[in-house]
């Protein structure tokens, strides 16, 4: 099973953004643009998990994610991966309103780790894929052209554990299915 974990922005988010991008595509053939299906923020890619540990992993990852606190993002700016000069990948950037996203992710992260699946080793840095380049690109166009762009704010009261199926969606794209939801904490903390 090819899993991650993340933040699915809801339905008026990615109205917005799709709105604002729609202009764009058509200006951009040296892009292949990420299906409105695909677009997630990844807190922990695990890549290949073992089904025997999928049932571990999940109650490791409710119990990180039950630790934290709502989150309150918004979808704003935009970058290039792995910079703006040979950009492979353009992504929009993930403002952190309330809350810290990257203490979420280091927790489902470690609860990944000791659950038996252990997450790829790269840094987190909370972003949107919007698209990849057919070759590396200098992308400082792109970057500039939606920059400025903000997006509406919205409450993170969950995570998704997510199994990719490779080749399965439109275009031999991956077919994303939600496994599991995993609620962030709905209570204060006690402190008796």
């Amino acid at each position: 099973m090819r899993l991650f974990v993340a933040v699915v922005p809801p339905d008026d988010v990615l109205d917005d953004l799709e709105e604002h991008l729609e202009p764009r595509r058509e200006a951009g053939p040296e892009i292949r643009w990420t299906d409105r299906n695909q677009w997630h923020v990844t807190l922990a890619f695990l890549g290949d998990v073992p089904e025997r540990r999928l049932d571990d992993l999940t109650e490791a990852l409710a119990r990180s994610a039950a630790k934290r606190d709502p989150l309150v993002l918004r979808l704003a700016g935009a970058g290039a991966f792995p910079n703006p000069y040979a950009a492979r990948v353009l992504w929009a950037g993930v403002e952190q309103v309330r809350g810290d996203l990257s203490a979420v992710a280091g927790g489902i992260r470690n609860a990944s780790t000791s659950a038996g699946a252990t997450p790829d080793g790269t840094r987190f840095q909370a972003h949107l894929t919007l698209g990849r380049f057919h070759r590396p690109t200098e992308a400082t166009r792109w970057i500039r052209a939606l920059d400025a762009w903000e997006g509406p704010a919205w409450r993170v009261g969950e995570l998704a554990l997510v199994e990719s199926h490779l080749g399965e969606g439109r275009g031999r794209r991956p077919r994303y299915e939600v496994l599991a939801e995993l609620p962030l904490r709905s209570r204060p903390p006690r402190t008796d």
